[in-house]
């Protein structure tokens, strides 16, 4: 297989990978020649690659850790022992006129913040989370867009210790009680409404129901977002952000705290039951980050970073910590297709953004609404592409490479909330291959195993992680015992961590990811992941997008296809046809469906993931336990009860 894009020798020897292995082979002495050499010393000797990297990445320790590691187990390890640090104070050690955050919204209005402004910004209003009596240890809640005050109010409230937990404006009540119910957060922030596909939303009568059912807060600091002039009288002890803010003289104050102290509570997606609260520490997200964005995305100082996310998902964590780097955050808040589907190119091509995250939907759907930016726009500034959320489609390697930039590095990236990083990066000295993730992330023992956990290569496997690393949960919220997290990882393979993931390494040392291992199809006794099959009903002009689940059918499982067609197409035999034909040519016989049935929607979470699990039950007629963590939980009533699937 050739090659979509290869480094130049430039792009090597400037990027911070390559200073990173040289920094390594002067101080180990070690003939390290290429990534895969790095890599693999890099597991060989854990220890001394996260102590060199918190040097290459300078760490400001308050108190030095007695050792890098002990306890190396899963779970249990300790890394860093008896250590101090501050996240917040990494991503404000920047204090000039650089330009920090760029935001934009989908009604036009752009703001920036200067580095010294955001720092300026962030003790102000850490005024008045003091003066709201906020303090180490405490829960801050956010119900807010991806917008500049979230950002602010974050760093506030992780640098004196508090905790902080968010999701986006558009979940429903239930949604957020599920979440910020289980945390018992003291102080909320809150928007009046937020802009969504060319409409005004109106969040005020869902703040005052959200504030009735979550006793535990004591403020609620409202933000004119959407200029909607908010009366905040029916709140309890509720404040404007205007008036929250406390310009003063103090510098910031920074808590040092332990190295697992809670900085961020996040949340499973919740669609089998009540969502999981995973705690994740200071040192560890702060370490992971800085790996993944300098070395492995290459990201610099003077780089323009945006990544198309909503504060409800990982990625939006993962960016802001871009401040670390010291390079500008572009931030968007809106529908990405609003007013045109080129918004986001346009937006990149204005602001000059050199590293553009999007999820793997995003860019399939950018390619059937027929933009081509590489006609269409100026993207010089471009050097990568980032895509997750779900594995990203062969014709999508092809599609970014033929019309939106033929030169840019294209890096399929794949973790999760779990880990609030990554098991699966780009790297910017290594070739990218069609349908492949470029390598697994440094310091992650990472291999795909089968029912027996003996590793696999170029065959699929369920993804694990064979050792400890950083940015393991310090634990899940009211679990003080740790049972619901040792069985969410550790319950398949004792000491192994089991992350969900089906896929394979392949020869190139590049990682596939074929769907989630609980989704995976299994007729006749042979496992097939999702993503095999969506990548070839991608090739139907006429789907838009498709849906594959397993159902139980006389002593075996059957595979079937719900496919959403573009408007004005009907599903008749003949496209039935064409599709179990292109499936059958490019796979195998037994991925073709026993079943193609049409829907108008398929059902997928807020982050926007279709959910298989959830569809697998409906046709089941099994209750689905959480609908209120799907963006459009009455899709699935389109699965209910369909007399196709009983013959």
């Amino acid at each position: 297989m050739s090659a979509l894009w290869i480094p130049d020798q430039k792009t090597i020897t400037s990027s911070n990978l390559q200073a990173f292995i040289n920094r390594v082979k002067e101080v180990t002495g070690l003939p390290l020649e290429d990534y895969s050499d790095l890599y693999h010393w890099s597991l060989q000797d854990r220890q001394e690659f996260w102590q060199l990297l918190i040097e290459f990445y300078p760490i400001k320790f308050h108190t030095q850790p007695s050792s890098t590691l002990i306890n190396d187990s899963m779970p249990g390890a300790q890394w860093f022992p008896d250590s101090t640090l501050n996240y917040a104070e990494h991503l404000l050690k920047r204090r000039d006129n650089k330009t920090a955050l760029i935001f934009k919204s989908e009604n036009g209005s752009r703001r920036t913040l200067s580095y010294q402004e955001l720092y300026q910004s962030v003790a102000a209003v850490q005024q008045g989370l003091i003066q709201a009596g906020i303090k180490k240890g405490d829960r801050v809640a956010a119900f807010m867009p991806n917008c500049p005050e979230t950002i602010i109010l974050m760093l506030a409230t992780t640098a004196l210790g508090a905790i902080w937990s968010s999701c986006s404006p558009d979940f429903g009540i239930q949604g957020v009680l599920d979440r910020f119910g289980q945390i018992e957060p003291r102080l909320l922030l809150t928007v009046d409404g937020y802009f969504y596909g060319g409409k005004t939303i109106n969040c005020m009568e869902k703040i005052e129901r959200i504030q009735q059912k979550i006793p535990s807060l004591e403020t609620t600091v409202v933000v004119p977002f959407a200029n909607l002039e908010p009366n905040i009288e029916p709140l309890n002890n509720a404040v404007l952000w205007p008036d929250f803010c406390q310009p003063s003289n103090d510098p910031l104050s920074i808590v040092p705290v332990e190295f697992n102290h809670p900085l961020f509570i996040m949340y499973s997606s919740g669609t089998t039951g009540v969502p999981k609260c995973i705690v994740h520490g200071h040192g560890g997200t702060l370490l992971q980050h800085l790996k993944e964005l300098g070395l492995h995305t290459d990201l610099k100082e003077q780089d323009t970073i945006f990544y198309f996310t909503t504060c409800g998902w990982m990625m939006w964590n993962w960016l802001v910590s871009s401040l670390a780097i010291g390079a500008t955050v572009v931030l968007f808040d809106g529908s990405p297709f609003y007013p045109e589907p080129s918004t986001l190119m346009d937006m990149a091509e204005e602001e000059k953004v050199s590293i553009f995250g999007t999820s793997a939907k995003y860019i399939a759907a950018l390619q059937k609404a027929g933009v081509k930016p590489a006609t269409s726009h100026n993207l010089k500034h471009l050097k990568a592409i980032l895509s997750t959320g779900s594995p990203l489609l062969h014709e999508s390697y092809d599609y970014v490479f033929q019309d939106v930039k033929p030169d840019v590095r294209l890096s399929s990236i794949s973790g999760g909330t779990d880990i609030i990083s990554c098991f699966a990066l780009g790297c910017p000295i290594l070739p990218v291959y069609r349908g492949e993730l470029q390598c697994r992330g440094l310091g992650m023992d990472v291999h795909f195993v089968d029912t027996a956990g003996t590793s696999l290569i170029e065959e699929k496997g369920e993804l694990v992680c064979q050792s400890s690393f950083p940015s393991m949960p310090v634990g899940f919220w009211n679990d003080p015992d740790g049972n619901k997290y040792h069985n969410a990882y550790f319950n398949e393979f004792d000491g192994i961590w089991a992350h969900g993931d089906y896929g394979e390494l392949t020869r190139h040392d590049g990682v596939i990811i074929h769907g989630r291992a609980d989704a995976v199809l299994n007729p006749g006794g042979v496992r097939i992941g999702t993503a095999e099959i969506y990548r070839q009903v991608e090739k139907v002009e006429e789907v838009l997008e498709s849906i594959a689940v397993g159902q139980e059918w006389e002593d075996d499982t059957r595979i079937v296809l719900f496919v959403q067609l573009r408007d004005g197409i009907t599903l008749n035999d003949g496209l039935i046809e064409k599709i179990s034909h292109i499936i059958r040519s490019n796979t195998t016989p037994r991925h073709v469906p026993a079943k193609i049935l049409q829907v108008t929607d398929i059902p997928r979470t807020i982050s926007g993931k279709i959910v298989e699990l959830a569809v697998r039950e409906v046709i089941h007629n099994r209750p689905v336990k959480n609908t209120d963590a799907l963006a459009n939980p009455n899709a699935l009533q389109l699965y209910k009860n369909r007399q196709e699937l009983s013959s």
